[in-house]
């Protein structure tokens, strides 16, 4: 490959695709938090037209998300998002910058990087048939609205690669724990707390031992975590509090652990005669189970050997991704083949350079693998051809 100087810069990267670190750049530095819709529909018009030069046909714009169906019925499915946690004006304290063959800029590893290594390997095949690209623009909030978009696309997908940053060294993503997200709403009565307390329901009192049930929910042998975090009580410091809640954030390897949870959770009454429990929220994400990605996972292994890259490892993490909602649809998924450096969201984000071409060439060879597996019954020039 020719070689490649990151504009700014006299450090020349040999082994990178033409105009990836240049495509990076101008990424990066179009800020796009997830909760900004004019940012978001900036950054989308720039994927647009990104994706639109590397790939050769225009996206589908579906809002601030784009999808590319690259030829025949979605066989493969490659998932990204735009979006970042990073609010607008956070170039002016995290530049992008290159030093010492470490890039830096806020969402540039998570997961700027993973969306310009999937542009460029669709744009270096000769058949990508049954391949679609599909880039969404929140999934930093959950994916509320991506949600169904890209169960829909998974559903008749036999593999979906999402380009999720990688885990420490590189190690691929083969478990993500599934989400839950709860607000446990406590009703009791006010009353003054000097003159008459015990005419009143104490709210904060209530929260205190539902913490502490809820707390108890978890299972640390099934790696099941459910944790209360923000909570807020009262009105004034002389009245007993007639109103409380908290979050609670639970993670769990499988669904028969986020049922167990949920039901739990709705089975919770009160300690305190007069006081009352709501439950808000519920399952989120579904776990993405090891037996979803094992197969994948081996055949990365062998490309990875045959291309004569390092070895692949894979690791179980407790964070979700898009790659929740296609593992829970049944579809065998494959995260974290993004970029290896580490910091997400934090102020040391950053990616390795020099493992970038590594990472693309694999993404390319398990692309192509994918393709060139086509199942006897699919022809090759289906029916959603084009974009």
């Amino acid at each position: 490959m020719p070689d490649t100087t990151l504009p700014g810069t006299d450090t020349p990267f040999d082994d990178l695709p033409a105009d990836l670190l240049d495509d990076l750049r101008t990424l990066v530095e179009c800020e796009s938090p997830s909760s900004d819709p004019e940012a978001l529909a900036r950054s989308a018009d720039l994927v647009a037209g990104l994706g639109t030069r590397l790939l050769g046909a225009e996206p589908e714009r579906l809002g601030i998300h784009l999808r590319w169906r690259l030829g025949g019925p979605t066989r493969v499915l490659v998932l990204a998002h735009h979006d970042t946690v990073w609010p607008v004006g956070s170039l002016r304290t995290h530049p992008f910058a290159v030093t010492d063959g470490v890039l830096r800029g806020p969402g540039s590893f998570d997961m700027k990087t993973g969306l310009v290594m999937a542009l460029h390997a669709l744009a270096s095949l000769d058949d990508r048939t049954g391949v679609t690209l599909l880039v969404t623009g929140d999934e930093e909030l959950g994916s509320p609205s991506s949600r169904a978009l890209i169960e829909d696309e998974a559903r008749g997908a036999h593999a979906a690669l999402v380009l999720e940053a990688s885990a420490d060294g590189g190690a691929l993503k083969l478990e993500r724990k599934g989400t839950s997200i709860y607000e446990v709403v406590l009703a009791g009565r006010a009353a003054h707390a000097g003159l008459e307390p015990e005419k009143g329901v104490n709210a904060s009192v209530e929260l205190a031992h539902q913490v502490l049930a809820v707390a108890a929910l978890g299972d640390p042998e099934l790696g099941t975590t459910v944790v209360p975090t923000v909570a807020a009580a009262g009105t004034t410091r002389n009245t007993v509090p007639a109103a409380a809640s908290f979050a609670v954030d639970v993670r769990a390897r499988t669904v028969a652990e986020q049922v167990r949870v949920d039901t739990a959770l709705r089975a919770l009454t009160p300690v305190q005669p007069g006081a009352a429990i709501t439950i808000e929220g519920g399952i989120n994400r579904p776990p993405l189970e090891r037996a979803l990605s094992a197969d994948l996972f081996a055949r990365a292994q062998r490309l990875s050997a045959e291309a004569g890259l390092p070895p692949l490892t894979g690791v179980a993490v407790g964070g979700a991704s898009d790659g929740n909602f296609t593992a829970g649809v049944g579809t065998p998924t494959l995260d974290g083949l993004g970029a290896v450096g580490g910091g997400a969201h934090a102020d040391d984000e950053h990616v390795l350079v020099d493992r970038i071409p590594g990472r693309t060439a694999l993404l390319r060879a398990l692309l192509v693998d994918l393709v060139t597996d086509q199942p006897a019954d699919q022809p090759a020039d289906g029916a959603r051809a084009g974009v």
